[in-house]
């Protein structure tokens, strides 16, 4: 009777750990982020700044425990083709993060098939804020868009520990 208590006790606190650990990956450290307080900024063609554009409807969610866990959804006034006037394409390949299975606006593997098919159009966001990590914006024709951040090709580098590449700006201290 003992042995099967025991066994009863190692399944339950088993269980308890993975549900505790569900929870800390899917909900614990994300927070929504109020329409109120989200900016979205596109880098700009004539002075490599990225600049706040208007948006509505907006949708989004962060997480302070790390820096790729940024997501949005919402409507820009114009299409990609006006964008691009202006506003500079994402060099890089654009690769959309998953988010969570509740935050279901953001569908990654459709905005990523949709970059590859030209259905949609990848914007540079801002680049190294913080150092390492783009924020990209995915825009399509009928207004929709999506954000992320990603690691760029400085990040990739630094944070293996090596040093910056040439191409880069200088890493700051404690980055590696």
């Amino acid at each position: 009777m003992t042995g099967r208590i025991a066994i009863l006790m190692i399944v339950v606190a088993a269980i308890a750990a993975g549900v505790g650990l569900y929870y800390t990956q899917v909900y614990a450290y994300y927070d929504e982020i109020p329409a109120e307080v989200a900016e979205v900024k596109l880098t700009a063609i004539e002075t490599g700044e990225a600049v706040p554009v208007g948006f509505e409807n907006y949708k989004g969610i962060d997480s302070d425990s790390s820096p790729i866990r940024f997501r949005a959804c919402f409507e820009l006034g114009e299409g990609p083709d006006m964008l691009a006037e202006t506003f500079q394409r994402y060099d890089a390949e654009p690769v959309p993060l998953v988010a969570p299975g509740w935050f279901d606006c953001f569908d990654a593997a459709e905005i990523g098939a949709d970059l590859e098919a030209g259905t949609a159009v990848a914007f540079l966001g801002t680049t190294n804020e913080p150092y390492g990590i783009d924020r990209v914006v995915a825009a399509y024709e009928d207004g929709r868009a999506y954000e992320w951040t990603q690691i760029n090709h400085c990040g990739e580098v630094v944070f293996d520990g090596d040093p910056a590449p040439e191409d880069c700006p200088p890493a700051p201290e404690g980055v590696n």
